[in-house]
């Protein structure tokens, strides 16, 4: 729609409705666009200058034969030219862009044609995997696709129930990322919560060459599952709303990194949320901290965590519940192995996009959206405590605070947001100032050139997580290594 008035765009109300309209939406009704712009013409007129009197009234208007110099008119926007029918082209497509090259006819063909090389043209979840290649996706879509075409009730998949359930899925659903959700959700649900991956990744365990010594550990099967939801969780879940949505799923590597799985027979090698090595390393940290092994540990179990490096007072506000769901850590007390993971990657890798929220959570006491002076007061007073009992000269708030505001450079004086925060690329080095005591006088002791050096190099570096993981696996493995020694000798 194009309106040349420029009073027109000066009215807020009028702007958005025509926003609207633009956009395409179908809920802005003609009707009340035209109720507004007639609104909108009676307050131009109302507010025109009126006439004072003694004035007197303009020049009646000459023919051409009698030429007299014009007095200016006031122009009075209260015309509106015809509006331009503009046909605005469909942009959003939340289920995928449709391919219109596609022959959808031929796919189910071949996928028939492959039923018919299995016994009974019944194929169960092993064999599934041959049908989810014919259709073009990578292997471990087999069990997603089994349930889906009702392979869980009767432990096998006909070819009729496949190529109805695939053929609807074709002509509704035209991305990856639409069609991995449209067999992983429950009916009717747009969305993946934690359980809907428990069968995908049960998959895994049972057929990965790289995990095949899980078959004798069954045990392991549930805290494996558990440990590569929460990283894929911590990663995709942007939203932090519990849901991963198709546009979670499409702005992150999930599906890629699936799709590797088949092609990489040791897992260790895929660091993003697969790898058994980092698995074991969360698994044995929590284990120390869980003395009663009822896979819970209490607030002061959580603060013995690498010899009580954090505060007491960042550790209450994770039992708060700033940064976990259920109500169980606040009425009981107790933190979860699921919410231990979170915990665990966000201690040792304050540069992830998600630790940066997931500490600012807990620093935002009053939970307005920004940390203010006092709060950072707050926590920084019990690191002053700590540092007087180790005698060593805390620097003073005021001296720290100058320094933090430089290191941060908040758009706004005396704030600190999210935004701030994650724009410095230096939120480690803040959030280890004010609660990891530890890792505060590490960096006090790095060089200033080294630091800048690490902000500035962008290139694929591993991950301080990734980084973490290998370091203490390899210790956990020499330790296991010199005690069998111990004791055989």
């Amino acid at each position: 729609m194009m309106i040349k008035e420029t009073s027109l765009r000066r009215d807020p109300d009028l702007r958005g409705e025509l926003a609207f309209l633009a956009r395409g939406c179908d809920f802005v009704l003609p009707s009340r666009f035209k109720k507004r712009l007639k609104s909108f013409q009676q307050t131009q007129i109302q507010n025109k200058p009126e006439k004072k009197p003694g004035t007197p009234l303009p020049p009646p208007a000459t023919s051409p034969s009698s030429p007299q110099p014009l007095s200016p008119v006031p122009h009075v926007n209260n015309v509106v030219n015809a509006p331009l029918s503009i046909n605005i082209p469909r942009f959003y497509f939340p289920e995928g862009l449709p391919d219109t090259c596609s022959n959808h006819e031929q796919t189910l063909s071949r996928i028939e044609t492959a039923f018919m090389d299995i016994e009974d043209q019944k194929a169960d979840i092993y064999e599934m995997g041959k049908i989810a290649k014919v259709c073009g996706c990578p292997l471990y879509w087999k069990a997603p696709m089994f349930r889906a075409a009702g392979g869980e009730k009767t432990g096998f998949v006909t070819s009729q129930s496949f190529i109805a359930m695939w053929r609807k899925l074709l002509n509704n659903h035209h991305d990856d990322a639409s069609k991995f959700i449209c067999l992983l959700a429950k009916p009717n649900c747009s969305s993946l919560e934690q359980e809907d991956f428990i069968p995908l990744l049960q998959d895994v365990v049972d057929t990965h060459p790289g995990l095949t010594f899980l078959k004798d550990a069954p045990e392991f099967h549930s805290r494996y599952i558990t440990t590569v939801i929460q990283r894929i969780f911590y990663t995709v879940n942007r939203s932090w709303s519990g849901k991963i949505t198709s546009t979670e799923i499409r702005k992150s590597n999930f599906l890629q990194t699936l799709a590797l799985l088949e092609e990489e027979e040791d897992i260790n090698q895929i660091t993003d949320y697969f790898s058994y090595e980092h698995f074991y390393v969360i698994y044995c940290k929590f284990w120390e901290l869980d003395t009663d092994h009822d896979l819970y540990i209490s607030q002061a179990d959580l603060s013995r965590y690498n010899d009580q490096a954090s505060s007491n007072r960042i550790i209450e506000r994770i039992f708060s519940g700033a940064v976990t769901r259920g109500k169980t850590i606040q009425k009981e007390g107790r933190m979860s192995y699921a919410d231990f993971v979170w915990f665990l990657i966000s201690e040792e890798d304050k540069r992830n996009p998600t630790s940066i929220e997931y500490w600012f959570r807990c620093m935002d006491v009053d939970g307005d959206g920004t940390l203010s002076m006092y709060e950072l007061e707050y926590f920084y007073e019990e690191q002053c405590e700590r540092m007087e009992a180790m005698g060593i000269e805390p620097l003073p708030f005021h001296d720290l605070l100058c320094q933090m505001l430089d290191l941060v450079k908040p758009a706004v004086d005396g704030k600190i947001t999210l935004r701030d925060l994650k724009r410095c690329r230096m939120a480690h080095i803040f959030y280890d100032t004010f609660f990891n005591l530890e890792k505060y006088l590490d960096h006090e002791q790095r060089d200033p050139f080294a630091v800048q050096k690490d902000v500035e190099n962008d290139g694929p570096e591993p991950s301080d997580w990734d980084r973490f993981a290998a370091e203490e696996y390899e210790t956990l493995v020499a330790e296991e290594s010199a005690q069998a020694q111990f004791q055989e000798g």
